[in-house]
């Protein structure tokens, strides 16, 4: 079904808004809201665009961007928050890992 990276949602803290991506529209509501919470808070933290996007395997990453000119973007600062975010929020990454691998790779649980 899919060929590339695929973005779950992303948050800038340049345009001040949060994308989620219409093919996880069947996601529970407290997940889509732990979501726009994580991402919007570490954008308003750290600056920059945060985007989670799975790979051709269906691993999720998380991806930090910013504009060139950006003096206020914190580099250290984001990949500490990008550490405490995996640390943290395992458990609901690994389940986000595993509904897409299921219901839009389509593979067995077996």
């Amino acid at each position: 079904m899919y060929l590339d990276k695929v973005v779950l949602c992303a948050s800038s803290a340049y345009e001040q808004k949060y994308y989620l991506n219409e093919d996880f529209k069947a996601l529970p509501e407290s997940i889509k809201e732990e979501l726009k919470i994580m991402c919007v808070l570490y954008t308003e933290d750290v600056g920059g665009i945060l985007t989670l996007e799975f790979d051709e395997e269906g691993n999720l990453m998380l991806n930090v961007t910013s504009d060139e000119g950006d003096v206020l973007f914190d580099e250290i600062g984001s990949v500490l928050k990008i550490k405490e975010l995996q640390r943290n929020k395992a458990e609901l990454l690994e389940s986000l890992e595993l509904y897409y691998r299921v219901f839009l790779l389509g593979e067995d649980l077996a």
